[in-house]
């Protein structure tokens, strides 16, 4: 874990909570496989790479309320890479916010989830799925909440492959100029995006560096290792000067080896058969 100019010392989480996490996160991903093998279409890779950070935001960080999705107090959720939808979809399934049955309904015509995010979904804060607009929405938010005096915080997830967008580099400057401490944005960084390796494609290394030029602080970790990503988020609701951007080193596909670092799979859903070998591969 990687931290410039701090003490960054990580907590020790209790093994009984990291076992539950990573119990959840298998159960998820084959949610989010089984959901778009019935789709027949959908963005597999993205959606397991953050897998696991949904996982710890959603059963450890985040202040939310199943039952009541608009409850005033709650932290906010913003999935600017909306293309990763089904994982969101599976976890606030399995939260409780809409039944589990309407996994199966993932992209149908009247479906309450879409390829994308929409405001049609319980849990869901606002529709995405354009790049790069998330960070501003999430800026928004967090100013929102300072003008009405609560101590709730803005969490956004960000591709790697949508750094490359303006937009998020002008919304990193807001960020910064506005002070928003109660902002928190992640970058899952799998390293690949449609057109192939973002180091190939619009090279945005060192991103860490780029975020703290603009005022923000950085926080480099393993995205796929709870342990670290629970002390990522502390550490970042701990500072009250500026916001921070939690560098999440992934791998797409994570969890299903014929995927993992496939470049195939990231917009093409599993077929029944590779959906059979995947699921085996989870196992239990």
């Amino acid at each position: 874990m990687e931290k410039e100019g701090f003490d960054f010392k990580p907590i020790q989480p209790p093994e009984e909570l990291i076992g539950k996490l990573t119990a959840k996160a298998r159960r998820l991903r084959k949610d989010v496989l089984v959901m778009l093998a019935k789709a027949g279409s959908g963005h597999t890779g993205g959606s397991l790479s953050a897998v696991d950070i949904l996982t710890t935001l959603y059963y450890h960080v985040l202040r939310h309320r199943p039952h009541e999705p608009g409850w005033p107090d709650r932290d906010r959720f913003v999935l600017s890479k909306g293309h990763a939808a089904p994982s969101l979809y599976a976890v606030l399934a399995d939260c409780g916010y809409f039944p589990a049955k309407h996994l199966k309904t993932l992209r149908r015509l009247g479906s309450p989830l879409q390829g994308h995010p929409c405001l049609c979904t319980p849990g869901v804060e606002i529709c995405t799925g354009s790049l790069g607009h998330g960070l501003s929405l999430a800026n928004g938010m967090a100013l929102g909440l300072r003008i009405d005096r609560k101590d709730s915080r803005v969490y956004a997830l960000l591709g790697d492959g949508e750094c490359e967008e303006g937009e998020v580099w002008e919304a990193a400057m807001s960020s910064a100029h506005f002070k928003l401490s109660n902002l928190t944005a992640i970058v899952d960084k799998n390293r690949l995006q449609i057109d192939g390796p973002t180091s190939e494609v619009m090279n945005i290394d060192p991103l860490d560096e780029k975020f703290r030029s603009f005022g923000w602080q950085a926080l480099v970790v393993d995205g796929h290792d709870f342990k670290q990503l629970l002390s990522a988020f502390r550490f970042a609701a701990q500072e009250r000067r500026c916001p921070t951007v939690i560098i999440a080193n992934t791998v797409k596909g994570k969890g299903v080896s014929f995927m993992e670092n496939n470049l195939e799979f990231h917009g093409r859903a599993p077929t029944e058969e590779e959906l059979k070998w995947a699921l085996a591969e989870l196992g239990e």
